[in-house]
């Protein structure tokens, strides 16, 4: 089967990303094993190839439009990065493949998923890239996990107050954590202010833009790690998302 990956290339070419022969065999391969292992496990109701490119994998890249992670990402030899509830692998795969020096940990809570990235993985010839099973709350207070991150990212559905809480305590001090939004993104950000303030956090950057000809609105938020974390944040699973930090 002939694909034809121009409207990825078109949305690479806006955050001065291309691709090479190399890394179009990858893209096209990851889709492969997404539709593949979508009939077994619920991973995207995504499917058509060019919504993939789309929604996926340029949505994923968009990290390449952050400049504090284009700075670090080429002033150093290698950059660490989580990605916290990565599901299909969106956007840690992505970022993996476009950047190669980033040291990549994919964090899922179901094991399914996680056997899924280890074929990806695998099939991909991807090198320094870790898959863990578990949970943000438990992994992050795990002492070669936390505050051990260049970056922290996330595509999770969660509000930001609620992702906040699980992503930033990986954080180095220094670190980002990069939070994926969409139309709604700039009242999560508002609300999530004060769980910010005290997860030791402030917001460095943000980027407000559309995929695809202005159909998908999207929001990048860079929160900047000021000051560790308080040791009680993660709190036990399940209280983050009924006691928000609003």
């Amino acid at each position: 089967m002939g694909y034809d990956l121009s409207v990825f290339r078109s949305e690479l070419s806006k955050y001065d990303l291309s691709l090479s022969e190399e890394q179009e065999k990858q893209f096209i391969r990851y889709y492969e094993l997404l539709i593949s292992w979508n009939e077994k496990i619920n991973l995207t109701a995504i499917t058509e190839f060019e919504d993939v490119l789309i929604k996926h994998f340029a949505d994923s890249a968009s990290i390449g439009s952050m400049d504090s992670f284009r700075k670090i990402y080429e002033e150093k030899e290698s950059v660490s990065l989580i990605d916290v509830g990565t599901g299909a692998g969106f956007p840690g795969i992505p970022i993996k493949i476009l950047f190669p020096k980033v040291h990549l940990t994919l964090l899922d809570s179901l094991h399914k998923r996680v056997k899924f990235l280890d074929e990806v993985v695998s099939e991909l010839g991807l090198s320094d890239v870790k898959t863990v099973h578990g949970r943000a709350e438990d992994f992050g207070k795990d002492p070669s996990f936390r505050e051990q991150y260049d970056f922290v990212v996330s595509r999770a559905v969660a509000n930001l107050a609620v992702l906040s809480e699980l992503c930033t305590p990986f954080c180095k001090v220094g670190g980002s954590f990069i939070s994926y939004k969409g139309d709604h993104g700039a009242e999560e950000l508002a609300d999530a202010k004060r769980a910010l303030g005290l997860l030791g956090c402030e917001v460095r950057e943000e980027k407000d833009f559309t995929l695809s000809d202005e159909e998908f609105h999207r929001y990048l938020f860079d929160i900047y790690k000021v000051k560790p974390t308080d040791k009680k944040y993660p709190r036990p699973a399940g209280t983050p998302q009924k006691k928000p930090l609003v």
